[in-house]
């Protein structure tokens, strides 16, 4: 295989990716509340910090992403 080309990924390569980033979301959201619980930050303000957080802002744009990949995926060949 030469290099630099990139085989499409398989709708199941990508619901494996999806399903892990998705549990990395799920960690990095806990341990922010979990931090904020510790410095005595109000469940609002620590939730309103999440949005602003760089990781899962990274973490949402790859999972839509990937979730865009999937449905074309899935959806039927339309007419080229």
């Amino acid at each position: 295989m030469a290099e630099g080309t990139a085989t499409p990924a398989s709708a199941a390569e990508i619901e494996q990716v999806i399903a892990e980033l998705e549990q990395y979301r799920e960690r990095v959201v806990s341990e922010v509340l979990q931090m904020a619980k510790k410095i005595k930050l109000s469940k609002k303000a620590a939730t309103e910090h999440l949005g602003e957080n760089s990781e899962i802002i990274q973490i949402d744009a790859a999972l839509e992403k990937l979730r865009t990949q999937q449905a074309a995926l899935r959806s039927p060949l339309t007419a080229q």
